[in-house]
């Protein structure tokens, strides 16, 4: 190949070949560079020829597997770079349009949440509706459930409410939330509990990273009559904060799904109807809400809690915790999680 001939009589070049030759471009390596993209050295040498006799000039200086760029090559890396970044752009808007998900999704899950039953289910809707979507759930502790999905670090979370402002939400599923004791407790073998009853007793706390109107609500404090919660130690996850209880260090409450979740020796499940009902949620933010694969993973949500909804009318729910669906609003277009903690935030816990 002679440089300066121009492209008279070439082909045009992949969009492939392009993204070899910015990463050839940022390593200037072939060795590194075809191990970046999982080729071999000699494949990937192959290609770059390949693009150099379709564009009629020399882009890279050879000596040995070290390369420099030529002229043209630096002056080419920049026009390959707005290719690349067009293509996918045109992909991205191709595959919204075609309803299809590709790329990668990445899910936060606070503690188990995800191996819930309707988390499962959205998830396996998801999967067999986006087959080229890459999904990725990640373990979310109390202090990093919400900085993550607000950092963008996920793409969107299952989540338990009521969240903070700021993020959307879908709900899942609601179930009673019960007391978790030591099996020593002199409570433990009541049937049904009073939050006088638990007066006394500490509860276990959060670390200052979790928001506090998010535990206080969940712990119902202050109690119905004013009297402030009394904390005990603080823990990061579900599975410190279930030591706690079993070392009888401090009391908790939990979804009822907790009796089949984290079974333990040492420990007890009481119902205390006071405090009211626990939410999954499927969170995102609102800047998420229409990439294709945040909106792939609503519309199996959506689908999901349709079918839920069928099922709701043909069944009683699981008091003890099971898949509880929320059959008559679950399918409603979703809500700002600030207009939800203004219509029952509040009022659920302290019924």
């Amino acid at each position: 190949m002679t440089p300066g001939r121009g492209s008279v009589g070439a082909s045009e070049p992949s969009v492939h070949q392009l993204r070899l030759l910015l990463v050839l471009a940022e390593e200037l390596h072939f060795g590194r560079a075809a191990a970046r993209v999982y080729v071999t050295q000699p494949a990937f040498s192959q290609q770059i020829r390949s693009l150099e006799r379709r564009l009629g000039v020399a882009l890279v200086e050879r000596g040995g597997r070290a390369v420099r760029l030529t002229a043209a090559g630096l002056d080419l890396v920049e026009e390959a770079r707005a290719v690349v970044d067009a293509m996918a752009r045109l992909r991205r808007t191709a595959d919204r349009h075609a309803g299809a998900a590709r790329g990668r999704l990445r899910i936060g899950s606070l503690g188990a949440e995800a191996g819930m039953p309707y988390a499962q289910a959205v998830l396996s809707r998801l999967r067999g509706g986006h087959p080229d979507l890459e999904i990725e759930v990640r373990n979310l502790t109390f202090t990093d459930m919400f900085s993550t999905l607000l950092a963008g670090e996920v793409d969107a979370a299952f989540l338990r409410g009521p969240l903070p402002p700021g993020i959307q939400s879908l709900r899942l599923a609601t179930e009673p939330r019960v007391v978790c004791l030591s099996a020593d407790d002199p409570l433990a073998d009541r049937d049904t509990l009073t939050l006088a009853q638990l007066g006394d007793r500490a509860v276990v706390d959060m670390p200052p990273e979790v928001p506090r109107a998010w535990w206080d609500h969940l712990t119902v404090n202050p109690r119905p009559d004013g009297t402030p919660v009394r904390f005990g130690p603080v823990v990061r996850d579900t599975e410190a904060m279930v030591l706690a209880v079993t070392q009888g260090r401090a009391i908790t409450f939990l979804p009822a799904a907790a009796r089949r979740l984290y079974p333990r020796a040492g420990i007890t499940y009481v119902d205390c109807p006071e405090l009211g009902e626990s939410t999954g949620e499927l969170a995102w933010l609102p800047g998420k809400r229409d990439d294709p694969a945040v909106t792939a993973l609503r519309e199996a949500a959506h689908g999901i809690l349709r079918q839920s909804s069928d099922r709701a009318r043909r069944r009683k729910p699981d008091e003890r915790g099971g898949w509880v669906e929320r059959g008559e609003r679950g399918g409603q277009e979703e809500r700002d999680e600030r207009d939800e903690q203004g219509d029952r935030g509040g009022r659920s816990a302290r019924r």
